[in-house]
């Protein structure tokens, strides 16, 4: 099953309020704990910060303002739910790699205009020191935040057999099944009115197919709307986040606003037709030896043993025998180093690329991922008919996106209710104002 997207990702009205210094005036000299939740707490600057970002959005978006002791509550109930989940991050030793890390605060670097993640520190620390290193723990927690909510959730989503083969049996499942879809992409991003251009442009999608019109009319120095014209392909050759919003479409129909981190997103159906060809995925049957750095291998003397198992397998050593010894893989090593058929996007990169480059009955160099050093062979390579697999899973990402949101809303209400929280300030105690 795919991974959703972030729904509470790192907002826009941060990054306003940092680049307009407001973050800064939340610093107290003598801050206050307004709550405690768990093992952690919640200062007065962190609730300040909460209700201005509240009140910028909203302000951003044309809404009315609430009562500022409403605003306080559930920017306080906010806090207490993120802290709530970040204490289960903490608990489950949940966090983003640096990869990943830097490309989601490249992201929001873009959006200031800074290129690079070096000009982006400049420019935040120069409004304040450590605004930088602010910015991005928090970038870093909402990633552990949503690797968590997908754990937790994807987990408590039972679907079985014969609830897919039921889904497959519907209109909407027969949609599904590998069709050619003729597609209309647009995005939309930019600094405020994001949701209200992207709005209009669905309403104008509707009436119209003229991308590069609505491109043009609704670009403005804020909002940045960009169309693409996808053509006629099968459904999985299409991002299957995407794939699984398209499926359900009748021809003309619009998707609902799709939001992600860079921006809203809205497809539009032009045409279907009745997959005539076989999801045909080529395979490789692929065995390796594996050598890992630890405590008590550095990672010079790993590369010395790899090098030195590659030299004795050149020699004519027996690939499965020195697998079976060496190789820090132990469900691999206790087969010889077999890994059986692989598909594409299952290894990572660095052993994906090195295995589809190896001809068949050949043996790869010594190569480095992030899991040490490795050597491959591959045995066998086949052209498999994963159509009925693919139609799976689709039908499965379907139905599992169904009952995400109230899954999550279920699994949210448990975090908070089992939650120690004391509030310290008494005017915003619920329990004691009633």
């Amino acid at each position: 099953m795919k991974t959703l997207p972030l729904k509470h990702f790192f907002k826009a009205t941060a990054l306003a309020l940092a680049l307009s210094s407001s973050m800064s005036l939340f610093a107290q000299p003598t801050d206050q704990v307004v709550a405690v939740v768990d093992n952690s707490i919640i200062l007065k600057s962190d609730l300040d910060q909460s209700i201005a970002e509240i009140k910028h959005q909203l302000e951003t978006q044309k809404k009315t303002v609430p009562p500022a002791q409403y605003l306080q509550q559930q920017a306080l109930d906010q806090l207490i739910l993120r802290q709530a989940q970040l204490e289960q991050v903490k608990r489950y030793n949940i966090k983003p790699n640096e990869k990943e890390l830097n490309e989601a605060v490249l992201k929001v670097a873009a959006q200031s205009g800074s290129k690079s993640l070096e000009a982006f520190q400049q420019k935040l620390d120069a409004i304040a020191p450590n605004t930088y290193e602010s910015l991005r723990n928090r970038i870093g927690d909402d990633l552990a935040v949503n690797r968590l909510r997908q754990q937790m959730v994807m987990s408590r989503i039972k679907i079985s057999d014969q609830d897919i083969e039921n889904f497959l049996k519907t209109p909407q499942g027969q949609a599904a099944l590998g069709n050619q879809v003729h597609v209309l992409h647009v995005r939309i991003s930019g600094k405020q009115d994001v949701e209200k251009v992207a709005k209009e442009v669905q309403a104008a999608l509707k009436e119209s197919n003229d991308i590069a019109s609505i491109d043009k009319k609704f670009t403005s120095a804020n909002v940045k709307v960009e169309s693409a014209d996808m053509g006629l392909r099968n459904l999985s050759e299409i991002p299957s986040e995407l794939a699984a919003r398209v499926s359900p479409l009748q021809t003309g129909q619009i998707t609902d606003l799709i939001t992600v981190s860079d921006g809203i997103h809205i497809l539009k159906l032009l045409e279907r037709k009745g997959a005539e060809q076989k999801a045909l995925v080529p395979q490789y049957q692929v065995r390796h030896i594996l050598i890992q750095p630890s405590e008590v291998v550095s990672p010079e003397n790993a590369k010395q043993q790899i090098d030195s198992i590659y030299n004795r397998l050149k020699a004519g050593e027996d690939f499965a025998v020195l697998a079976s010894t060496f190789s820090n893989d132990p469900g691999s090593a206790r087969d010889g180093g077999s890994l059986g058929w692989v598909n594409p996007g299952v290894m990572v990169p660095e052993f994906e690329a090195k295995m589809k480059s190896t001809p068949v009955g050949q043996m790869s160099a010594p190569f480095q991922s992030q899991f040490g050093w490795h050597i491959l062979q591959v045995t066998d390579a086949r052209q498999q008919d994963m159509t009925r697999e693919y139609q799976e899973r689709m039908a499965r990402q379907i139905l599992g996106e169904r009952q995400f949101d109230a899954e999550l809303d279920s699994w949210l209400r448990e975090i908070r209710s089992n939650a120690f929280v004391e509030i310290k300030d008494p005017s915003l105690d619920r329990k004691q104002n009633k």
